[in-house]
C-alpha cells in the first residue's frame, strides 16, 4: 500500500532535481528583475517567504496557483507557465500524489480522516522506517530515505502555513496497533501531542468502541484552495484519485463534519493519547 504517495525514509530535505532547480532559478531571476525581495514577492503571490525560498532552490514543486499569481506579479511573460510543464517527478513522492501535494502546499483548509496508518504530516521518522519495511516489493535504501526526506518537507507546512487550518481525526487502534514496538509508538505519540499544541492544528481521535461512525467507507481527505474552492482525495494500493466533483466533494465533508461530533473531544483525546502514552 502506498502511504501519502510516497514511493521511495533519513532526516533532511529531499535532493533537488536538475529541472526543480532549474525553475527556481527562472523565478528568483524574474523576481530579482522586478526588484522584489523574497518577503516582497511572496507578499504579492500570497505565500510564504519560505514557501518561495523553496520553490527558487528546487525543494518545492510549486503549486499551480503559485505558478499563477507570480506570472502575474512577473508581467505575463508566459516563461513560469512554459517552464512548469517541463518538471520532473517530486523525488519520494508517487506520479499519482503530485498533483495532490501542489493543492496541499497551497491550501487554506485541510482535513484529514484516518483509518489506516498516521498520516504522513504527523509520523516519525522511526515510524515511518518501521512500515517502510515491511513494504512489498522490498525497498532499498536510497528508497527509503527519498520517501522520508519527501515526507518531512511536507511536514513543514504544519508550521510554514500558520494560517493553513489543519484538522486531523485519527483511529484509536492507529495507536493500540504500536507499529514498530512501544518505544516507537511511545515516540509517535509525544510526537502527536506536541503537534497539536500549534494554534492552527486540531487533532481528535475515534475511539475504538464507538456505536455511530460516518467513516466507515474509508479515509478522507479534503483541501480548500485560497479561492475557496474544495478538492478530496482518495488513496489506496498504489493508486490514488483526486476528486474534483462538487457533488462527490460535498458528500465528504458532510461525513467529515459528523465524524468530527463523533470523535473524542480534542481535550478527550489529549487524555487518551496520555493514558496509551502511560500503558506502554
Amino acid at each position: 500500500m502506498a502511504v501519502d504517495g510516497a514511493v521511495g525514509t533519513g532526516g533532511g530535505e529531499p535532493e533537488a532535481s536538475d529541472s526543480l532547480r532549474t525553475f527556481g532559478a527562472v523565478v528568483q531571476a524574474l523576481r530579482e528583475h522586478a526588484g522584489l525581495s523574497r518577503e516582497e514577492f511572496g507578499e504579492r503571490v500570497r505565500f510564504s517567504k519560505h514557501t518561495v525560498a523553496s520553490v527558487e532552490l528546487g525543494r518545492r514543486m510549486p503549486d499551480p496557483t503559485f505558478v499563477e499569481r507570480a506570472e502575474e506579479v512577473l508581467g505575463n511573460t508566459g516563461a513560469l507557465r512554459k517552464a512548469v510543464g517541463h518538471l520532473a517527478r517530486q523525488p519520494g513522492l508517487a506520479a499519482w500524489f503530485r498533483q495532490w501535494a501542489r493543492l496541499e502546499a497551497a491550501a487554506i483548509t485541510l482535513y484529514t480522516y484516518e483509518c489506516r496508518m498516521l498520516p504522513g504530516l504527523l509520523q516519525t521518522e522511526a515510524y515511518a522506517r518501521a512500515m517502510s519495511s515491511d513494504q512489498l516489493p522490498p525497498l532499498d535504501d536510497a528508497q527509503i530515505e527519498e520517501r522520508w526526506a519527501a515526507r518531512t518537507e511536507r511536514q513543514r507546512l504544519l508550521r510554514e502555513r500558520p494560517n493553513t487550518a489543519f484538522g486531523f481525526i485519527l483511529e484509536e487502534h492507529l495507536f493500540l496497533r504500536r507499529t514498530g514496538g512501544s518505544e516507537v509508538t511511545r515516540g509517535l505519540i509525544d510526537h502527536v501531542l506536541e503537534i497539536r499544541k500549534l494554534r492552527n492544528v486540531e487533532i481528535q481521535v475515534m475511539p475504538l468502541v464507538q456505536e455511530s461512525h460516518s467513516g466507515l467507507h474509508g479515509p478522507i481527505r479534503l483541501s480548500e484552495t485560497p479561492e475557496n474552492r474544495w478538492f478530496a482525495y482518495n488513496e489506496g494500493q498504489e493508486s490514488g484519485q483526486l476528486i474534483s466533483d462538487a457533488k462527490v466533494v460535498s458528500v465528504l465533508q458532510r461525513r467529515y463534519a459528523r465524524m468530527r461530533s463523533q470523535a473524542l473531544t480534542i481535550q478527550d483525546s489529549v487524555s487518551l493519547l496520555q493514558r496509551m502514552r502511560g500503558d506502554l
